[in-house]
């Protein structure tokens, strides 16, 4: 099957890291808000349940927001410009559908060739001196199926995402196909649920799935 429109999730799919909890271990924190998103993203508890719980506890300001954008940079999962370039070469339609932050993820999606619209994260607010004062509390993409509210509206039609946990999964009430990415970490949630699935450290991996050729 060929894919017109391909989307990743962010963490542990394109970059190696998970965005707040690199936030926290900056603080401290790292430790016990790990385990929190390991819950989450292995469906042992609901998104909502924990999303507004960490950033509370971080209180992340532009300072840390700055550092984290440079870092999903620096840490590209291996082939991911390599896929990019692919994608883009036979005009596919690419998104970014994550529920990290989204000024973090913006300078990695303009590093991509991924157009600012086509990048859908969580937005965050600061006060005048750059303090943490909230989040996008309406996102869909704070609470379990927010991938699959993306992706319904977006009125898009033969789509894969791809991606390492539940809340990518989730992407099946859409319609959608997934390509589970266990390069980074391989979930067992996501082994049995997926419609495909790598273990490939490279995220070169997946092409075979999109039928480019």
């Amino acid at each position: 099957m060929s894919f017109d429109v391909v989307c990743f999730d962010c963490d542990s799919t394109l970059s190696k890291i998970e965005g707040i909890d690199e936030l926290a271990r900056r603080v401290g924190l790292g430790e016990e808000l790990t385990k929190l998103t390991d819950a989450a993203m292995n469906g042992e508890v609901a998104l909502e349940d924990i999303y507004g719980k960490r950033l509370e506890l971080i209180k992340p300001n532009c300072d840390a927001i700055l550092w984290l954008a440079d870092f999903y940079i620096s840490e590209l999962v291996d082939g991911v410009q390599d896929v990019f370039a692919e994608l883009q070469k036979y005009n596919k339609t690419i998104h970014i559908i994550s529920g990290g932050l989204l000024p973090t993820i913006l300078p990695l999606a303009k590093w991509l060739n991924v157009p600012a619209e086509n990048v859908h994260a969580v937005d965050i607010y600061f006060a005048e001196n750059g303090d943490y004062l909230g989040y996008e509390i309406e996102s869909p993409l704070v609470k379990n199926g927010g991938k699959a509210t993306i992706i319904k509206s977006l009125n898009l039609t033969n789509l894969v995402m791809v991606g390492d946990g539940k809340t990518d999964l989730d992407a099946q009430q859409a319609g959608a196909k997934v390509i589970g990415f266990g390069g980074v970490i391989n979930r067992k949630l996501v082994r049995e649920k997926a419609d495909f699935f790598v273990s490939d450290k490279n995220l070169i991996a997946i092409l075979p799935f999109l039928n480019l050729n």
